[in-house]
């Protein structure tokens, strides 16, 4: 065999990456070697209301935009276990405790890994982004339509992680410390820090992890916010950005 051989054939495939989220559903074809997109994502709306038959129709759409075979990967905004989804606060109630890796199958043909949108942006993060080399515990915070979370420790990501509704003097976490909580209140980026830092003193007075990486959409501003942050823990943003629970979904894709 030819060493070019052997390197195309050590080369991953490329594997479709599909993000759930409470205002969007994204997707696009992952370069599983690098974590490049290989092509513009699609994004279209998450339908109102966010029924499973609703958005499996938006899947489709994302799916059938691009030629690819094989296992497809999807996040979603709540805590998955086994394919199984438990959680589903920024979501359809009849999401609750349905196989979706089953239900997408069953209704696209292909199969389907189903995990939690924060958990796969830490794997990204940990494979290619800000979490690369950390062997300590790293939590990762997704701020966007609600406050997703996902922790890995010695490059490892763990399941079942859910700080987003987390009480904070008695109210939803994600309720006042959210970007769309932002958007509701028309709160400037001081204002939000704030409320944001309120939230973080919470969170580490549980948790000690050796660096918290900040992603969502609104991590594509992170200049304007995180300077205004304050915690004991080491703060970076998101090297993916948004970009992250794509790239995590095809890497659960390809396990």
């Amino acid at each position: 065999m030819t060493a070019a051989a052997a390197s195309s054939r050590s080369r991953k495939p490329a594997v479709l990456g599909v993000d759930i989220g409470g205002s969007g559903i994204k997707g696009a074809p992952v370069d599983l070697n690098t974590g490049a997109l290989l092509a513009d994502r699609v994004r279209i709306p998450t339908p109102s209301p966010p029924t499973p038959a609703a958005v499996l129709e938006v899947v489709r759409q994302v799916v059938d935009s691009f030629d690819t075979v094989g296992p497809i990967g999807v996040t979603f905004p709540g805590v998955v276990t086994a394919g199984v989804t438990r959680t589903a606060a920024n979501m359809d109630k009849n999401w609750l405790n349905l196989n979706a890796d089953e239900f997408l199958e069953q209704g696209i043909g292909r199969p389907f890994n189903v995990i939690n949108d924060a958990q796969a942006a830490v794997m990204a993060e940990m494979r290619y982004g800000a979490g690369q080399g950390e062997e300590g515990m790293v939590l990762m915070l997704t701020f966007g339509t609600g406050i997703g979370s996902g922790l890995a420790y010695r490059g490892v990501s763990m399941p079942g992680v859910e700080f987003g509704h987390m009480l904070v003097d008695g109210k939803d976490g994600e309720w006042e410390a959210s970007a769309n909580a932002k958007d509701r209140n028309d709160w400037s980026w001081k204002q939000w820090a704030k409320r944001v830092n309120h939230y973080l003193d919470h969170v580490e007075s549980m948790l000690w992890p050796d660096l918290i990486i900040v992603g969502g959409g609104v991590s594509e501003k992170s200049e304007k916010f995180l300077p205004l942050l304050t915690t004991r823990t080491r703060l970076v943003p998101a090297q993916l950005t948004n970009e992250a629970g794509i790239v995590g979904a095809a890497i659960v894709a390809n396990q």
